[in-house]
């Protein structure tokens, strides 16, 4: 293989793995008519519920409440309308990379070293993730005390409008058939429900390749008692004490596109039925509740925050994210387009998953290298050095990866870390620690899981999909040599899979943590300690629902949602 090629090829090495991770009117376009721009927005007080955070959550909770109430959905990022063809499955890989100052994704990294992204658009991640579609474990709905039934209905109102069944073709299958080779049994067809052995599991890309995301769900909302706002990004929830009392939350301050604040306030501040509702992430929410005055008290008075509402220790605790390791696999034959679609869940805790031909933008690889750098000059993290790959890179091309990728995710996970103010502003990233690995338990996970990935890749199903005489093992120690995060490389990742994973982790973009339940928010996932305040979206979870979460975050919108118009008819 002469230099160029193998320096495409490392280039398609290193982007496909930066990818893995989870009764209105409209018109053709998507643009419901109750959706605006920020910039518009007066100042409001004849809401609800006011609902920070357009997202996986936010989308599902608030078109259930407008059923039988009014509400204002504040959504800092754009309309996935706009660019419809983003969405699309050939587009995946540029969306997510895309992450110029108005783009979908917002690029930050963690202290642990590694590159992450969220999301700024309504419909949240479900407008950037690879589209996988599976349920928590029996489980996780059972630790969370939900009624079965409730979350049966829930899930199949949200399966009707956004989810699909996939088209599994040749390297699907090929991986499919090496997972079972690899003792990934029993093969369990096409389900949603997370069963251990290999399933093809649902997606939110229909049949022509489209996606369809927690923005869809609003075609459910009542057009007459909802308003989504876009490009209003909150900085501050206003509470109000009477003498000795709880705080209640009763509104907030949200900033336009332009730079011009705006405070939107419940209708009748002395209604203990209307709320504000944090959906904003495991990122945002944490972070929007310090700044503003809800977190550790000495921490908050550190950064300025003033006043300090409640003292709450456990804010920004328990932040997780489910570490992924790579494996890239070049093929001799062609390959479809295909994300997520086979899955094996294991009996000892890692999850399996793959795609393969991803398309990709050369430019827009170097532009998000270029971000990591920026972002690290600008946190002061130590870091390796990538200029000397940026400077390899033809910037002239665009191309489609002949290869496939197959991942493997720990699931949990046990080891846990924590999210800090960096700043106060909403709109920059905090400090987030995940201590990916910092378990035992995480760690021997990896290692079974990467050892399941050989035997896939060199058994008889997926031999097709290989070069001969190409092994597992030396297709893992390819990624060693790439810029996959910011971690040191050690020699014995050639050789010791532990510190192999270690050296390689990335993130599948499952993180959840901050706003637990039990020590931040109760289990009706109200804020404790305060009044007319909740959060529901990923970060009350204790670990991540199933393989991946987005099935179970927009069940939850709809769950909840029903549950607090059903406590609203009751009083």
């Amino acid at each position: 293989m002469d230099f160029h090629n193998f320096r495409l090829l490392s280039h398609f090495i290193l982007v496909a793995v930066f990818i893995f991770h989870d009764s209105c009117y409209s018109d053709e376009a998507g643009n419901y008519r109750f959706m605006k721009d920020a910039a518009s927005a007066p100042n409001l007080s004849h809401f609800d519920y006011i609902v920070v955070g357009g997202g996986t959550a936010g989308c599902a909770l608030a078109a259930t409440l407008s059923q039988n109430a009014t509400v204002l959905v504040l959504e800092r990022g754009g309309s996935p309308y706009d660019d419809p063809t983003a969405t699309d499955i050939g587009n995946f890989a540029n969306t997510l990379l895309n992450t110029t100052p108005n783009s979908w994704s917002q690029l930050f990294v963690t202290e642990d070293g590694v590159y992450n992204s969220r999301a700024r658009v309504l419909g949240g991640g479900t407008v950037i993730n690879a589209g996988f579609y599976s349920r928590a474990e029996e489980d996780f709905v059972a630790e969370a005390g939900w009624e079965r039934d409730e979350v049966e209905a829930a899930y199949e109102w949200v399966e009707k409008k956004v989810v699909f069944e996939p088209q599994v073709k040749g390297w699907q299958s090929a991986f499919r058939d090496g997972l079972l080779e690899a003792g990934v049994t029993p093969f369990n067809g096409f389900t949603y429900e997370h069963v251990v052995g290999t399933k093809i599991g649902g997606t939110i890309f229909d049949p022509d390749g489209h996606r369809h995301t927690a923005a869809n769900l609003l075609e459910y909302a009542n057009p007459d008692k909802i308003v989504v706002y876009l490009h209003a990004s909150v900085h501050k929830i206003l509470f109000t004490t009477k003498g000795n009392g709880r705080p209640k939350a009763y509104g907030v301050i949200f900033q336009d596109a332009g730079g011009v604040y705006h405070t939107a306030e419940l209708g009748t501040q002395d209604s203990i039925m209307n709320e504000v509702i944090l959906s904003a992430g495991a990122i945002a929410s944490p972070q929007l509740l310090m700044l503003s005055g809800v977190g550790p008290a000495a921490h908050l008075a550190a950064h300025g925050v003033n006043p300090v509402i409640v003292d709450h220790p456990m804010v920004g605790q328990g932040m997780a994210d489910n570490p992924m390791n790579p494996v890239f696999i070049p093929s001799p034959e062609p390959v479809e387009v295909s994300l997520v679609q086979a899955v094996g869940i294991t009996k000892f805790g890692s999850y399996i998953e793959g795609g393969s031909a991803l398309s990709l933008s050369i430019s827009l690889t170097r532009s998000f290298l270029d971000g990591v750098l920026n972002l690290v000059k600008k946190t002061k993290l130590r870091t390796l050095s990538i200029s000397t790959f940026l400077n390899s890179l033809d910037l002239r091309l665009n191309v489609a990866t002949k290869a496939g990728v197959i991942i493997q995710k720990v699931n949990g996970p046990l080891s846990r870390g924590h999210l800090e103010l960096r700043n106060t502003d909403p709109d920059d990233n905090p400090s987030v620690t995940f201590n990916y690995y910092q378990n035992q338990e995480d760690l021997n996970k990896c290692v079974e899981g990467l050892s399941t990935i050989i035997k896939v890749i060199e058994s008889k199903g997926y031999s097709k999909y290989k070069y001969p005489g190409s092994s597992g093992r030396g297709l893992l120690n390819l990624i060693l040599a790439l810029p996959t995060n910011l971690r040191a490389r050690h020699i014995t990742s050639a050789f010791d899979l532990k510190q192999f994973c270690k050296d390689t982790v990335m993130t599948i973009y499952h993180y959840h943590g901050g706003c637990q339940v039990g020590k931040v928010v109760d289990n009706d996932y109200k804020v404790l300690g305060i009044d007319a305040l909740r959060v529901i979206d990923g970060s009350t979870f204790l670990k991540s629902p199933g393989t991946n979460p987005q099935a179970a975050i927009m069940m939850l919108g709809r769950y909840m949602g029903q549950k607090i118009l059903r406590e609203r008819t009751a009083f």
